[in-house]
């Protein structure tokens, strides 16, 4: 590796210029507000040129959006928390954490304050983010269910005295734990409720009571279903293409617990992601076996501004659960970024974009089936049953429901064809 300078070699520089950016960055936005801070004064704050400024970042709102993500990604871990005892509990307890940093004066909150404009000025920048909180809504609602679901398990079956003299005492009998309703719908209905309140305590400094906001939130738990699950479009799905290749991913971080991912570790399922197809993570999840690892690979054609966008909002995301939910009833899930495409090209795409959704199945450190298009997800976890271990693995619940016959044509779309050869099926590199 080519060194430079004092013994610096060229990434360590790279590296170096672009933290002395962020510090002026930071500082600028800090003093000037977005509008008024210039890409020359942040360059004479970092003491570097103009050109060293966009060598590392693409413009303004990229520098923006990564000051902000710094931000977020450096907040203090809160403790470890009590296990919420029922998701209205949990709710209450994630309002106040997402609140904190509500701007009660005029002056404070000044650094973020430009955040709703600047995603808002772009088209690409809205659609991101929208599928940023359906993962966000997916994530909740997957901790709230497993409140629920031990809530019901500790009630369980007690004997209680009759009234009736003589009588024997009859059992009562706590509900199924099993049966937790689905509420991803709930958490929606929440993030909704608590962004709305975050942009109204901007707009209207005062007006926002952050003890009122939680009490409403805690009311939220009881939004029910609406019954879209599962998609229509699932059982017109294409289905995983069996296959047999190598596994060799690069390290990644699982950015919500932010430790190492270890791709190579375990059997499971791989998906890769565009930002505007998160809200594939749900079925990603709900289509595994109990306890399978799911690993969902997020992934941008526009790194520079996207990226940052989507660790500014997992960071919040993280910081959030972390504070109200137990390591314990997280769900199974990993969120890796994959800035480099380098675990999409091990997966076997030449090429991603935001609407990239692909996946495959993981056994024994191998390649064991691909799935492209919508309902990728769902594909590629539910193949066991049709893929090389078979013999071995029991179907889930969802690849035994029927579905017509498809094929796959690229991974961005499917169309209904005759029924497949999964022989003569070609692998995607």
């Amino acid at each position: 590796m080519a060194r430079l300078g004092r013994g610096l070699s060229r990434l360590q520089l790279q590296a170096q210029n672009r933290a002395k950016v962020l510090a002026a960055a930071r500082a600028e936005f800090a003093a000037r507000g977005f509008e008024g801070a210039k890409v020359d004064a942040i360059a004479e704050r970092a003491g570097l040129t103009r050109g060293a400024v966009y060598s590392n970042f693409s413009g303004k709102r990229a520098l923006y959006f990564s000051v902000l993500a710094d931000l977020a990604e450096g907040a203090p871990a809160p403790r470890r928390p009590e296990p919420p005892a029922t998701p209205a509990a949990a709710l209450g307890a994630y309002a106040r954490i997402l609140l904190t940093g509500l701007p009660l004066t005029s002056e404070h909150g000044r650094l973020g304050s430009r955040l709703q404009q600047e995603i808002l000025a772009e088209e690409a920048t809205r659609s991101a983010y929208a599928q940023l909180l359906k993962l966000d809504a997916v994530v909740l609602g997957l901790c709230l269910e497993e409140v629920h679901r031990r809530g019901a398990s500790a009630a369980a079956p007690r004997r209680v005295r009759s009234r009736e003299p003589g009588s024997a005492p009859r059992v009562v009998r706590s509900p199924d734990p099993g049966a937790a309703p689905r509420m991803v719908r709930a958490a929606e209905a929440a993030l909704t409720f608590l962004y709305g309140a975050r942009q109204l305590a901007d707009s209207a400094p005062g007006f926002v009571d952050p003890f009122h906001a939680v009490a409403a939130c805690e009311r939220l738990a009881a939004v029910a279903d609406d019954g879209s699950w599962p998609p229509a479009y699932l059982p017109y799905a294409a289905e995983a293409v069996p296959c047999d290749r190598p596994w060799e991913p690069p390290p990644a971080t699982d950015v919500l617990r932010a430790r190492p991912a270890r791709l190579g570790g375990a059997d499971g399922v791989v998906a890769v992601l565009g930002l505007q197809r998160l809200e594939a993570v749900e079925e990603l999840v709900r289509s595994a076996e109990p306890g399978a690892q799911v690993t969902a690979v997020l992934v941008s054609a526009d790194p520079h501004e996207l990226t940052p966008l989507a660790r500014l909002t997992l960071a919040e995301l993280r910081t959030c659960v972390s504070g109200v939910f137990p390591p314990e009833t997280w769900p199974a899930l990993r969120i890796v970024y994959d800035g480099t495409h380098a675990v999409a090209g091990a997966v076997g795409l030449d090429a991603v974009d935001d609407g990239t959704e692909a996946a495959v199945r993981i056994e024994a450190g191998r390649i064991t089936a691909f799935a492209g298009g919508r309902g990728a997800c769902h594909a590629a976890a539910s193949s066991s049953a049709t893929g090389p271990s078979a013999a071995t693995a029991e179907p889930s619940p969802a690849a035994t429901k029927p579905s017509p016959a498809v094929t796959r044509t690229s991974p961005a779309a499917t169309r209904t064809s005759p029924p497949p050869v999964p022989a003569e099926r070609p692998v995607p590199h």
